[in-house]
Order: structure tokens, then C-alpha cells, then sequence
């Protein structure tokens, strides 16, 4: 997002403006102003919303779930505390949601979920944990709701005490999440298919659309039916289009970008605590994007503005 000088008026409120860039395409409003101020309290974020300080290309947002695009407007009333919570800085997390029993984070390529046996190195449930310590003196140990491969971006879900994962990892359990991945696979696709090649001696099943065929591969919309280990990875190998970038399936190797062309794009779950529907949104790392826009060429801005439109099912 690019921040524009706040303007000042005898007679009008001043106001922050931020134009949406390609790497906040398809964020809500609430994840907007989370990222913007980091440290502001939940209560806070809400209220903004909810006042009407908060306007998209001059109308009031009324809902945090409402979804910016590809450049929208988006202003925010200036007040002495909005200046002082908004640090300019990139923030550690992309954080998409948060309430007072989860938070959903959009992960990066090439950072794994947990520390691996006997490697120190750097995690999301460790880093995301310490985060929130240093942020609002949280004093737990955040817990996956679902889990996405070291390689795989997007949304994933995590629980801020035990009393959340029991709730949430009983309705994922019973209810599942309803997912969309978006993937860059090799090959020319059909248009549509359905994957149903048996996992582990298990059955799995995998629908997909083709979003955009190019010449060295296409984007897919994906819907995993199943959840098997690495099904989406595991499947495309199957039909002979594996992921670009998954080395382990047979995907080619990616110059640059640390992860696989695999990324978790909407998730949709009925919220077990509010019995409200939270449809998260995860706009596409500026790797992944990069890739994109060197598949696509010119169709690429166009491609960009059809992903809000992904129906929630696949046939």
C-alpha cells in the first residue's frame, strides 16, 4: 500500500490516504488497518471501523470484512493517536484476523510451522507466540488450527489458548474448513478436473479450474476435498503437472523465490465461539506475484482482478 501525505483543512477532518498495491489485493478492511497499527489494541481497531472513520474510495466501511482491491482508496481520520500508532514499517506478521480466540496469520514461503527435530531455527508458532508477548504481553503458546507446508504461503489459522484449540480442532474435525488454494502447476491443464488418486492407501480427492493457461504452465483455483499429507502437491505430480517450484514432486526449480507456487488464498469457517461465518482472504506473496506476472505477461492485471470472483466450489 502507498501512504500519501495527510492533508490538512481548516474545515474538513485530516485525513490519511492509501492507494491498494498488488501485494494488499484481496485483504479485508480489518486486516488493512491491523497492518497498518500493529500495536493498537483489538477494541480500538474495531471502533474505528465501526465509527465510520474509515472510507473506501469515499464511502464509510462499515463491515472489517470488506475487501480491498487492486487501487481502491482507502482513508483513514487522522487523530493524534492514529499518527502515533502508525510506525510506517513493514510489520513482522501479516496478520488477516484476530479476535480474542485466534489469529490468522498469512504465511510466508520457506518458513515452517515448527521447529523441526533437533534444528534451531526460525518457526511461526514461536515467532507468532513471541509477537504477541512483546506486542500485549500475551503469556501463551499459540496452537495450530490447520497447518501448511514449510514451502506453501497463506492463511493458516492458530489458537490462543488451549480452551480455542479445543473448540476450533473440534469444528475442523467435524466440520472441516472450506479452503481455495491457488497454484502455478506445469503443463497445459483442462480447463477443469478431479483428482481422486488414492493418498497412503487413503482415498483423497482434489477439484481445480484453470484460471489462466501460459506457455511453460497455468494458474489453478484448487479445492481440496480430502486433507491429506501434501495432497495438492501430491495430486498434480499424479496427472503430470506438478507445482512449480516443488522440487520433492517433480516441480522445476524457481530462481528467487524461497517457496513453491502453492498458496493458501480463501479460507471460510463458521466461527464455533460467535456462530458468525469469517471468510479470510490471503493476498499473494510479491514473489509469487512476480512469478505470476512473468506467466501471464499482459493478462496479468486482468487475471489479478478475476480472484475476488472465485466461486466458493468448484463445479
Amino acid at each position: 500500500m502507498e501512504l500519501a501525505p495527510a492533508r490538512r483543512d481548516r474545515y474538513t477532518p485530516p485525513m490519511l490516504t492509501f492507494t491498494i498495491s498488488e501485494t494488499d489485493h484481496c485483504r479485508s478492511a480489518e486486516s488493512l488497518v491491523r497492518n497498518l497499527l500493529p500495536a493498537a489494541p483489538l477494541a480500538y481497531l474495531k471502533k474505528l471501523i465501526k465509527s465510520g472513520h474509515l472510507a473506501l474510495n469515499g464511502v464509510p466501511i462499515s463491515s472489517p470484512c470488506a475487501l480491498l482491491r487492486l487501487g481502491d482508496t482507502v482513508t483513514l481520520k487522522e487523530s493524534g493517536r492514529t499518527r502515533a500508532l502508525l510506525t510506517g514499517r513493514k510489520p513482522r506478521f501479516d496478520i488477516l484476523h484476530e479476535d480474542s480466540w485466534i489469529i490468522v496469520f498469512n504465511k510466508a514461503p520457506g518458513l515452517p510451522m515448527h521447529r523441526a527435530a533437533e534444528v534451531d531455527e526460525q518457526n511461526l508458532v514461536e515467532l507468532g507466540s513471541r509477537f504477541l508477548a512483546d506486542r500485549d504481553g500475551f503469556a501463551g503458546k499459540l496452537r495450530p488450527v490447520n497447518r501448511l507446508d514449510r514451502g506453501t504461503s497463506g492463511a493458516v489459522v492458530l489458537a490462543k489458548s488451549p480452551t480455542a484449540a479445543g473448540m476450533f480442532g473440534r469444528f475442523v474435525k467435524e466440520e472441516g474448513l472450506a479452503k481455495i488454494y491457488l497454484a502455478v502447476v506445469q503443463g497445459r491443464v483442462p480447463e477443469e478436473g478431479r483428482i481422486t488418486v488414492p493418498l497412503e492407501g487413503k482415498e483423497a480427492e482434489t477439484s481445480f479450474r484453470s484460471l489462466y493457461q501460459g506457455e511453460r504452465g497455468a494458474l489453478a483455483a484448487v479445492w481440496p476435498v480430502t486433507g491429506r499429507m501434501h495432497q495438492i502437491r501430491q495430486h498434480f505430480q499424479a496427472i503430470g503437472h506438478p507445482v512449480a517450484g516443488d522440487r520433492r514432486y517433480g516441480g522445476r526449480l524457481l530462481h528467487g523465490y524461497e517457496g513453491i507456487l502453492l498458496h493458501s488464498f480463501r479460507t471460510s469457517l463458521t466461527h464455533p465461539a460467535t456462530g458468525e461465518t469469517l471468510t479470510v482472504f490471503a493476498p499473494l506473496p510479491a514473489g509469487f506475484l512476480a512469478q505470476l506476472r512473468e506467466l501471464a505477461g499482459e493478462g496479468f492485471l486482468s487475471l489479478l482482478q478475476r480472484l475476488p470472483e472465485i466461486p466458493s466450489d468448484s463445479m
